[in-house]
């Protein structure tokens, strides 16, 4: 399965959810993440300790795509209409990540009608950095069902055992931090919906 992991906004979460996700798919079978964003975040992040997948620069994908089930694309923000198509082309799941404020929500929608434009079907938003607690994610939500955007029913909060795992080079399951098993299965909920 190839994952691409999009979003039209920076600091939604983008490359600590295709960290994540791809964590979650190594644990079923073999998964790599490719590090297309040009800050190459899941780079520095895995350098910083030690991820139970391959992590590799996308230069270096032909070589090593061919040795893996999964595949994970961390892509940069803000990706043009022709970057889109390519994805679309050659992923087999495409998500859309928002945190669920307004600005995200505003950048959110011309990534959408871009992908409904060129005829995108395999593509779903994702709720991020959905705050803990509040009604916020629901808001969100609710707005985006109700413009009939395709979405998973799951969401991820905004946990500062994320942070802590970027720090550390780790995954969150790997944090001592009092919620790091809430961010954990905030991941699970969302790999689980990927492989049904």
């Amino acid at each position: 399965m190839i994952i691409g992991i999009v979003s039209h906004k920076g600091g939604v979460g983008k490359t600590t959810t295709a960290i994540h996700l791809s964590h979650f798919l190594n644990s079923r079978k073999p998964a790599l993440l490719v590090d297309g964003d040009l800050n190459r975040s899941a780079l520095a992040w895995s350098r910083r300790g030690e991820m139970p997948f391959k992590v590799i620069d996308e230069r270096q994908a032909s070589r090593y795509s061919r040795n893996f089930d999964n595949i994970v694309l961390d892509t940069g923000a803000r990706p043009s209409e022709a970057d889109l198509r390519a994805m679309v082309d050659g992923c087999d799941q495409l998500i859309v990540i928002s945190g669920c404020d307004a600005l995200s929500l505003d950048a959110l929608l011309p990534a959408v009608e871009t992908l409904q434009k060129i005829g995108a079907e395999r593509f779903r938003v994702l709720l991020n950095l959905v705050p803990p607690v509040g009604n916020a994610g629901a808001e969100a939500r609710e707005m985006l069902g109700s413009a009939g955007l395709p979405l998973f029913k799951n969401h991820i909060r905004r946990w500062a055992a994320f942070g802590k795992a970027a720090l550390e080079g780790v995954t969150v399951d790997e944090v001592r931090d009092e919620h790091a098993a809430d961010a954990w299965a905030d991941i699970v909920a969302i790999g689980k919906e990927l492989t049904r």
